[in-house]
């Protein structure tokens, strides 16, 4: 075998090192976030690294230290373009931090102890679960591991394990008001509440809001708040005469506006007012032009990492809940 047939040895520290004229102490410190090292001796370091094209083994390093830059997301119902939003911000606020994120899709039917164990075959420094994942076995089992946790639009409540919740009881306020301030006098809402922590406590504030304006409203209980539910459950409105309605997210609001257009004209589908929730940049499509309530995702990351480094930094902390302000948003649907 040639030597051009040979397969390249990776390039180490000690090489860096070596070519950058340095210690290996110094190559290490230069790839340390914060570590004390000269900016002329780090661009001594990271000109040698370009040159031999290495990369820092954060695995490795992680089993040296006993500690590794690695945070679980576990994320379910990625086809809802909000999810795909908030999961964009977590990452993009955990790498500004030098954590490095790992993604964990599950469901609600999943095995949960396989995601658990997919988990923490790696040495996370903690973990991130999104509203729609399975948390109780998940936060337990890292908990007896000792692995911070952060819950987002969670209700369950659990020792050490902290929680960022939008301000669910403000946005049923906004939209109640909103479809009542612009004249809708039958109301109702829509939301699968039996199983979304988020959807029963906009839906709750939201019917209670109603009442006390004086205004009538139901629920319509739909199986999941997605599209295809938003789609199918659109006609109830007209069996209820409903003429304002308050979707509990941005998907199913737009699976009832598309409904609602394919049967323009019908007697059974009358003009109504929509509002949605979460701001989804479908949202602002003209094809929707939706009014809907902002849940910022970029706030809502930068809420979650500051918690899970503070847990990570004293873990013995009552557990704590931090809310997300919320905004309406007016659009062409109301």
């Amino acid at each position: 075998m040639s030597n051009k047939d040979k397969p390249q040895r990776r390039a180490t520290s000690f090489d860096v090192a070596r070519v950058a004229g340095v210690s290996r102490a110094a190559v290490s410190r230069a790839f340390t976030p914060d570590a004390s090292v000269s900016p002329k001796t780090r661009e001594k370091i990271y000109q040698a690294a370009k040159e031999l094209g290495y990369r820092v083994n954060y695995v490795a390093r992680s089993l040296t230290n006993q500690r590794s830059d690695l945070v679980g997301l576990v994320v379910a119902g990625l086809d809802n373009p909000f999810r795909s939003l908030q999961i964009e911000y977590l990452a993009r606020a955990l790498l500004l931090r030098n954590f490095r994120p790992i993604l964990l899709p599950t469901s609600k039917e999943a095995d949960t102890s396989a995601v658990i164990g997919q988990l923490l075959h790696y040495p996370v420094s903690g973990v991130i679960v999104t509203s729609d994942a399975p948390p109780t076995e998940i936060c337990e089992q890292c908990a007896a591991e000792g692995v911070p946790i952060v819950l987002i639009n969670k209700g369950d409540d659990i020792p050490f394990v902290d929680r960022i919740i939008s301000d669910d009881r403000t946005a049923g306020h906004l939209a109640a008001d909103h479809l009542i301030d612009i004249g809708c006098k039958r109301l109702a809402v829509m939301a699968a509440s039996s199983v979304s922590y988020t959807a029963r406590r906009r839906s709750d504030v939201f019917l209670s809001r109603s009442r006390q304006r004086g205004v009538e409203a139901q629920l319509i209980t739909v199986r999941v708040n997605d599209y295809r539910c938003g789609f199918e459950s659109a006609p109830e409105l007209g069996a209820l005469s409903a003429d304002g309605v308050f979707c509990v997210n941005d998907y199913m609001a737009c699976g009832v506006i598309d409904r609602l257009a394919a049967n323009r004209g019908s007697p059974d589908v009358p003009p109504i007012r929509i509002v949605g929730h979460d701001d989804i940049p479908q949202a602002q499509w003209d094809a929707y032009g939706l009014t809907t309530i902002l849940q910022p995702c970029d706030l809502q990351a930068e809420q979650t990492v500051e918690m899970l480094v503070s847990r990570m930094a004293n873990s013995d902390m009552t557990a704590r809940v931090e809310f997300t302000p919320v905004e309406l948003i007016k659009r062409k649907t109301s």
